[in-house]
């Protein structure tokens, strides 16, 4: 087993934990990516997005470059939420300005009954850049796993790509429930292995991506999407040689389902930037840690402006004496046309409110 250092900045896991921390941590989804103009310059070496997120040492590379930019207090590895149902043959490949696409979705019956959860030797690549990012880190900051969740995935096996109306496996889900069941019963078992062997290679902690559980109806939200986001978290290893993995749920355009989400065993809920998190914390009380979730488009307004927000989003939140557990960060993907010095602003402001809130 690879030995790694020991962690200097554990202040994010503190926070998953709901354990004191002296500032409130932030990290960025999607902050290892094409907003750096380091990130595009890999990625041009790399020669395709596949061609980086397959590559062990462009994907340390890339994940390691928002860390030596901005004093940021997680790593997230660097790689795609369809790296599953690719391994599962279904073929995936990018086009340039229109996103990922799949060769082979689910069609028909036989195309679901088919299906089989993948060897996970076929995803060795990920796990090789687990290790490989961790001990690149050096103890600087925790790594964060992630996979997409069952429901997720899901939605790219049978669209092919992504969808605005999710017409084609809406019809399955309605028409034919058991075939969908189908699918995202091993959906959940390949994602939660998936998410297991990173923690084997060296993830401190995992998250959940539930891109577009949003777009499910009440009812079919808990069907669909949640039970089986559960049954993945029932399934993840909590901890690894004695020490605690936390697990953290997202669901985009989830709010509404915000308690039931505190349910399923996770330790922190993902908010999108539509949430309030005053309200949200009054909701979940001391159950699970809270992450998110300012607006990334605020990432577009001069630094004031963003420092303003910045403290919105802490002060919402509460202060630390009335308890822990809240890690700041965007409430979705950071977009590709942010100023970097934006973020350092948001960054910098999050770190020095934070830290002025505890003291005071």
């Amino acid at each position: 087993m690879p030995q790694f250092a020991p962690l200097q900045n554990d202040t994010f896991l503190r926070a998953l934990l709901r354990q004191p921390t002296d500032h409130t941590p932030v990290w960025l989804m999607r902050q290892a990516g094409r907003y750096l103009p380091e990130y595009r310059a890999t990625r041009a070496k790399a020669g395709s997005f596949m061609g980086l997120a397959t590559n062990p040492d462009y994907a340390t590379e890339v994940t390691l470059q928002p860390l030596d930019r901005f004093p940021l207090d997680a790593a997230i590895l660097f790689s795609d939420i369809l790296t599953v149902p690719d391994a599962m043959g279904l073929g995936l490949y990018f086009v340039e300005g229109e996103g990922p696409k799949f060769e082979r979705p689910l069609k028909t019956e036989a195309d679901v009954l088919a299906l089989r959860a993948p060897e996970l030797g076929s995803l060795d690549y990920v796990f090789k850049a687990v290790t490989q990012i961790r001990t690149e880190l050096n103890g600087r900051v925790p790594l964060i796993g992630f996979s997409g969740s069952p429901w997720t995935l899901a939605c790219y096996m049978v669209e092919g790509q992504g969808s605005r109306e999710f017409h084609t496996i809406k019809k399955m889900l309605y028409n034919r429930p058991d075939l969908m069941h189908h699918i995202l019963s091993i959906n959940a078992k390949a994602v939660a292995e998936y998410l297991n062997a990173q923690i084997d290679a060296g993830a401190q902690a995992v998250m959940v991506f539930d891109s577009w559980g949003g777009a499910l109806a009440d009812g079919a939200y808990q069907e669909f999407s949640l039970k089986y986001m559960q049954q993945v978290v029932s399934l993840l290893k909590r901890d690894k040689d004695g020490v605690k993995i936390p697990a953290i749920v997202f669901t985009k355009g989830g709010g509404q389902w915000i308690e039931q989400i505190a349910d399923i065993g996770a330790d922190a809920v993902g908010l999108d930037w539509t949430v309030n998190l005053t309200q949200a914390r009054k909701l979940v009380g001391h159950k699970v840690g809270l992450q998110g979730n300012l607006d990334p488009a605020i990432l577009f307004a001069s630094p004031d402006q963003i420092r303003a927000e910045v403290h919105k989003v802490l002060d919402a939140y509460g202060k630390p004496t009335d308890g822990n557990g809240h890690v700041f960060n965007l409430g979705h993907g950071i977009s590709q046309f942010t100023p970097p010095e934006n973020v350092a602003a948001m960054v910098e402001a999050v770190h020095s409110h934070s830290k002025a809130q505890r003291a005071g």
